[in-house]
């Protein structure tokens, strides 16, 4: 958001004064938002997408002069971003510029760790710091407004936007949506816009777009904090969901966008569909044509359409001239828009320096910060005889492996599109730079890579499909790697998914690694080499084999511009990981969904033998992560046996670091109900605290559990609820925590 304070009295003045010269098409024009595409030569966009590369951005420069435009998006350089602001400007007989969004996921040109990734940092302070970066180079290039931060929850793997959003918690969900919100809208910053309003992470099967079918309980529970906390945060911005929510199109939701978030919540920013959501309203069978989409939409409170060609809302003045939609609805939209742009301070300067432009996206302290998120991201899953951290000092020679090693694009993962690859560190060019001159680094590529079944939609904007060097001969580069590997005092593998195999259109039937992944980290492991597994990704995979069989496995998902530096400084113990699973990770695809805030059910003593074939546990519980640290958890206090429904309780226990050296980590506070009126999860996560602790250093920790800790909403009382019961805490590590203590609450008397 601009830095300036906002007069909010003469800023509603002047959107009156501006509104009340409009006509019911230039309003039109405002709540209209247009991709801007120019394609690489040659490029074939999904048929689906309906967009012709050359008349597309014709069409988009003929709407603007024609002042039929509000926003424009997918525009990053800032030369192009002025020509078509004085397109819109002079286009405009009133002079009101567009207002200029885009897709900053995790970085604009210094690219983060992908989204799941920074949650896993369980770390509030790095992920505001991280999305600050993003909106201070994004707000330098001439873009307003983020199309982020993603806070749906995500309890399917399959779905391959898990890796945009803060996985299966809410609680760690609204505190890493919070964060975003105050990064992106920090001073001299953009407007945040959370998405997809609600339920879209709860698609059938984890497949993109599909259907959601989720009761109330779980779209208050689970689904709806995350989108609470954007809100209470500040958010500027909400955007729609694609899917049909409970049988009514989301983006169509009367009961989504004016009962729950304004009415409810107090949300006084300004809606956008998801792209092309309106149109795709009669694709849905809800509304027979663009003029009924476009009258059901707004009328639900979405104020601006996103459209890739033929927006429904070109159509708003029909409906107003019809009585379809009262023009009043019309001007309340439009001025949540000119109130979005003059908070931006475009009314009054609605043009970029392209000079300061440079400068700040060259700012190497972005750079850092990148490099510090990736060090705090990674997730220490597996280390068996302390093969980790690396001793540079003893090594003479490593191996690295693996066709993700030494990939650029990959290392920064999904969702970026303004990246400079030259100054991307892969996992080989960290390690080489860390071990020196002294230590030899040997790579081979080890198998071929994969390519999907079904092309990525992203394919079209080039560099994001993986190819083989030219003659690569799959059977002697695996024999090659064998023998590198052999040769190595030690080897680490890359293995994961290519970057185009995850988030958007990238939903998944099977989590197993692709390819011949698993092949070749069994062959390395046969040839008796101490062998650390990295694991690059966005979703949990199938490691049951890994699991038993690499001693050291590190979960370093798409760690991002220096991405590399950050994996070399984890390996060689410059830092110790402190990074947390945000998800809980499932043995194979067969488990899912797993989630650790199950109910007691039926049998809860046969919970691990729920198949007849395999333990139904996880391979990794929600909130795993080690560390080269060893913590203990003791010393359990609540200051009180007891209170009454409105009452507080705080708990403290003591973290001790036994090992030899200072280290961070996520202490977590689990609570369970253990009767009431209805059946509550056997445990959920109510609070967590990141701490550094020296080597024979004790902390304290404490946590509070009031009414907001306690409340859950009720499926038959369609209300919040607070029981009295008996409470179990817990606090450790993870959500398998067995430090225990206990509370009760009674009802006034």
């Amino acid at each position: 958001m601009t830095s300036e304070p906002v007069d909010h009295q003469h800023t509603a003045a002047r959107v009156d004064e501006l509104l009340s010269r409009m006509t019911p098409a230039e309003k039109a024009g405002q709540l209209t938002q247009y991709f801007y595409f120019k394609l690489p030569a040659g490029a074939q966009p999904d048929a689906a997408l309906g967009i012709d590369p050359d008349a597309q951005p014709r069409a988009v420069e003929e709407a603007l002069a024609r002042g039929e435009a509000g926003s424009l998006l997918f525009v990053t350089d800032p030369a192009e971003i002025n020509r078509l602001q004085r397109l819109a400007v002079e286009g405009n007989r009133l002079g009101i510029p567009a207002l200029f969004g885009f897709d900053v996921i995790h970085g604009l040109r210094t690219i983060f760790p992908v989204p799941i990734a920074m949650a896993a940092s369980w770390d509030p302070e790095i992920i505001e710091r991280g999305q600050a970066v993003a909106a201070r180079e994004a707000r330098a290039v001439g873009i307003h407004w983020a199309f982020a931060p993603m806070v749906d929850v995500a309890r399917d793997p399959r779905w391959g936007r898990i890796v945009e959003g803060a996985g299966e918690d809410p609680v760690l969900g609204a505190a890493v949506a919070a964060a975003q919100v105050r990064g992106f809208q920090s001073p001299g910053g953009i407007i945040a816009g959370p998405k997809h309003f609600g339920g879209y992470g709860a698609a059938l099967g984890g497949r993109d777009y599909d259907e959601v079918h989720l009761s109330d309980e779980e779209l208050w529970n689970v689904y709806f904090p995350p989108f609470q906390a954007a809100v209470e945060a500040g958010a500027g911005n909400v955007m729609t969901a694609y899917m049909d929510l409970n049988g009514v199109p989301a983006s169509a939701s009367h009961w989504l966008f004016t009962q729950v978030l304004r009415d409810t919540w107090g949300f006084d920013g300004f809606v956008v569909s998801d792209a092309n959501a309106v149109r795709n309203l009669v694709t849905h069978g809800f509304a027979p044509d663009l003029t009924e989409a476009g009258a059901r939409a707004v009328t639900a409170g979405v104020d601006m359409e996103m459209a890739m060609t033929d927006p429904a809302y070109a159509h708003l003045p029909d409906a107003v001239r019809d009585g379809t939609v009262p023009e009043e609805v019309l001007d309340q939209r439009v001025r949540r828009v000119l109130e979005a742009k003059a908070r931006q301070g475009l009314l009054d300067d609605p043009y970029v320096d392209e000079e300061r432009a440079r400068e700040v996206l060259a700012d190497p302290a972005h750079r850092e910060a990148a490099r510090e998120a990736a060090r705090r991201s990674a997730v220490l899953l597996r280390n068996e005889g302390d093969l980790l951290p690396l001793d540079a000092g003893t090594l003479t020679s490593i191996a690295v492996l693996g066709p993700l090693a030494d990939s650029r694009r990959d290392t920064i993962g999904p969702w970026v599109f303004d990246y400079d690859l030259d100054e991307t560190v892969t996992v080989l060019d960290g390690i080489r730079a860390a071990a020196g001159d002294r230590v030899r680094v040997d790579y081979a590529q080890g198998v071929p890579v994969v390519s999907r079944t079904f092309p990525s939609l992203f394919d079209m904007f080039g560099g994001n499909t993986p190819s083989d060097p030219e003659g690569f001969d799959p059977e002697a580069e695996l024999a090659r790697a064998v023998e590198v590997a052999a040769a190595a005092d030690v080897a680490v593998v890359v293995a994961g998914e290519w970057q185009n195999m995850i988030g958007e259109a990238a939903s998944r039937s099977s989590i197993e690694l692709p390819g011949r992944q698993l092949e070749l980290i069994r062959a390395v492991v046969a040839t008796g080499t101490p062998t650390v597994l990295l694991v690059m990704n966005g979703r949990p995979l199938d490691l049951r084999w890994p699991a038993e069989h690499v001693p050291a496995i590190l979960d370093i998902w798409y760690p991002g511009s220096q991405g590399g530096a950050a994996v070399a400084d984890l390996l060689f113990g410059t830092v110790s990981p402190a990074g947390k699973l945000p998800f809980t990770w499932p043995r194979t695809v067969g488990q899912i969904p797993m989630i650790y805030s199950h109910t007691r059910s039926h049998e809860p003593e046969n919970q691990a033998r729920r198949y007849w074939d395999e333990a139904s546990t996880p391979l990794f519980p929600f909130g795993h992560g080690l560390s080269y640290g060893r913590f203990t958890y003791t010393d359990l206090t609540v200051d009180q046996p007891g209170v009454d429904l409105d009452g507080t309780v705080t708990v403290t226990a003591e973290v001790t670091n036994t090992g030899d050296r200072e280290a961070a980590d996520v202490v977590q506070l689990y609570l369970h109900q253990r009767h009431g009126t209805a059946s509550r999860p056997v445990r959920e996560l109510k609070g967590f605290q990141r701490v550094v602790v020296a080597p024979g250093e004790s902390r304290r920790v404490t946590f509070t559990v009031g009414p907001q800790q306690r409340r859950y909403w009720h499926t038959y009382a369609r209300d919040w609820a607070l029981d009295p019961s008996t409470f179990d805490v817990w606090v450790g590590g993870d959500c398998t925590a067995d430090l225990h203590g206990s509370f009760e609450v009674v009802a006034k008397s």
